[in-house]
């Protein structure tokens, strides 16, 4: 008699310490208004902010939390290009 195999998904595999920070991080630029603020707001909102990350997610080092402001600032200069083509 044959085997049956068991067919259902593979597991998935759980995300990184960097993509819940990055997912995480672009929530709460959706979420505080950071789209759309002044430059110098939104630098010391990122500040606040990446200190906070650091904190949080204490297994990141300090390459991968500049990449991770890196992507947030660029996710939030493009959901306001976004925004502003809306209008």
């Amino acid at each position: 008699m044959s085997r049956q195999r068991n067919r259902g998904r593979p597991a998935a595999t759980p995300p990184s310490a960097f993509d819940q920070a990055r997912d995480e991080l672009f929530q709460h630029i959706m979420r505080c208004g950071v789209v759309g603020s002044e430059p110098e707001h939104m630098k010391e909102w990122f500040d606040e902010t990446m200190r906070y990350m650091t904190e949080r997610y204490h297994e990141l080092g300090k390459t991968q939390i500049g990449e991770l402001r890196t992507l947030g600032e660029r996710f939030a200069v493009g959901a306001l290009n976004v925004h502003r083509q809306d209008e």
